[in-house]
């Protein structure tokens, strides 16, 4: 069974770039993955007074990223960081404090951008935030979309443009072995069921 994977996207645009671009590599995945994509657009901003009693919305949604398998983050950078909307819902899912969803899921950053930068800056913003988080990220391929337009997309979501096609591709069939990676790694690590020591 393929892992199930959160797609988180930076971006609260319905049909944007990171919309496009999430879509293009869950099409990519073929059967090995899973993905799910994850709005974030309606959490509303995290506030700690709420911690005791919080919204509904908070709870499904930290409920979700707990159930997943990993976590795929397909962003623009807003001011050379991280998107609020984006950043919000890290915040959000990290709570309570010491019951962090994020915790343990493997993750892959893809940042993206209409320039030649690829969303640089936001990338590694994030990855530091999942150091935080206890998320092991995979480094490599290290994923800088740039020079990312409409005109790529054809309508049924799949990238036309050759060397980006392959891009993608390598980049999800790569986050894909990573996932297997850290699960197989766990699997090996846990108690044996049987009972029995060594």
């Amino acid at each position: 069974m393929p892992h199930s994977i959160a797609v988180i996207c930076g971006s609260l645009r319905e049909n944007g770039l990171s919309a496009k671009l999430a879509k293009a590599m869950c099409i990519a995945a073929g059967d090995r993955l899973n993905c799910r994509r994850l709005p974030i657009g309606d959490l509303g901003l995290y506030d700690a007074d709420l911690d005791k009693s919080p919204p509904p919305v908070w709870d499904e949604f930290r409920d979700k990223i707990a159930g997943v398998d990993g976590v795929l983050f397909v962003t623009p950078e807003y001011n050379r960081g991280i998107p609020g909307a984006l950043k919000n819902a890290i915040d959000i899912a990290s709570r309570p404090y010491g019951h962090s969803a994020w915790a343990k899921k493997p993750a892959a950053i893809v940042s993206l951008s209409p320039g030649a930068l690829g969303g640089f800056g936001c990338n590694h913003q994030l990855r530091q935030c999942c150091v935080f988080l206890d998320m092991p990220v995979m480094q490599q391929p290290e994923a800088y979309v740039g020079g990312l337009s409409d005109s790529k997309f054809g309508e049924d979501g799949r990238i036309t443009d050759e060397a980006l096609a392959k891009l993608v591709a390598g980049i999800i069939h790569a986050f894909a072995d990573w996932v297997d990676l850290i699960h197989a790694g766990r699997d090996a690590l846990a108690p044996d069921s049987s009972g029995s020591s060594g």
